[in-house]
């Protein structure tokens, strides 16, 4: 109401906007959502995401799930390739890390669900070329918290702009381009789950990401891979998890 007092809506103006919900409903399906992608743009989905993880206690840092994450992705043992399609000139990436508590303890059993674009700039549901679920895996941690797998190097990519959000791009004179990215979704009992990505530091739109996800934190470097290896490149990138509360107070009794 204060909105519409303030800046005197019009009637043709409500109209209009409605007009424009229909059409981000009519374009929404389960390969993807543009009420997700109008939050995105808008901000809004990471100043929530901000204002629901505040971080108390060292836990990394959480951003944007997206509007192209999946469930129930294919279940991959500890250092299995997520690529089920080869893509020409793209580098393949072995990427590891530990995923421990705000104390550094490792958490073994961790369940670890990451996703990314393929080097055209899409996600399998968004391209029929590539096989179901490609570029898309489970991992578990083992004993010492360890997780691992192979993907490829993550491309910058337009979000979709061909429907409402792409109308509101226009309008705000911005561009719909995303810096390089792998996704990641944590999740162990006893512990807040976390949404993630991490950034290719060499990759572009770092500075003016498109739905303003990027953290500092969350950037990468990737590094050659050693001589011998089976991998263009690798890269090492470490979670912290904080415990849930009801767990530390279990734990403080």
């Amino acid at each position: 109401h204060a909105f519409c007092i303030e800046t005197k809506v019009t009637h043709a103006e409500l109209i209009q906007a409605c007009q424009f919900l229909v059409r981000a409903g009519h374009i929404s399906d389960d390969a993807r959502n543009e009420f997700i992608l109008l939050s995105d743009i808008l901000g809004i989905e990471v100043l929530v995401d901000m204002l629901d993880h505040t971080i108390t206690d060292g836990e990394s840092e959480s951003t944007v799930l997206g509007p192209f994450y999946r469930e129930n992705p294919p279940v991959l043992p500890k250092g299995a390739s997520i690529v089920q399609k080869s893509f020409e000139g793209c580098q393949s990436v072995r990427v590891s890390g530990t995923i421990s508590d705000t104390s550094g303890r490792p958490i073994p059993g961790v369940i670890i669900d990451v996703w990314e674009d393929a080097p055209n700039g899409l996600y399998e549901q968004q391209d029929p070329e590539q096989p179901d679920y490609n570029l898309r895996g489970r991992f578990l941690t083992d004993e010492e918290g360890r997780y691992e797998f192979v993907g490829i190097r993550p491309a910058p990519y337009p979000i979709p702009y061909d429907g409402a959000a792409g109308e509101l791009l226009n309008y705000m004179g911005h561009h719909p381009w995303r810096p390089g990215h792998i996704h990641f979704m944590i999740q162990k009992d006893g512990y807040q789950s976390l949404v993630s990505q991490i950034y290719d530091a060499d990759t572009k739109y770092l500075d003016n990401d498109a739905v303003f996800a990027v953290k500092e934190s969350l950037i990468g470097k990737l590094h050659k891979a050693p001589a011998g290896s089976d991998t263009d490149l690798v890269m090492e990138f470490d979670f912290k998890l904080k415990p849930r509360a009801a767990e530390i107070a279990v734990a403080a009794e």
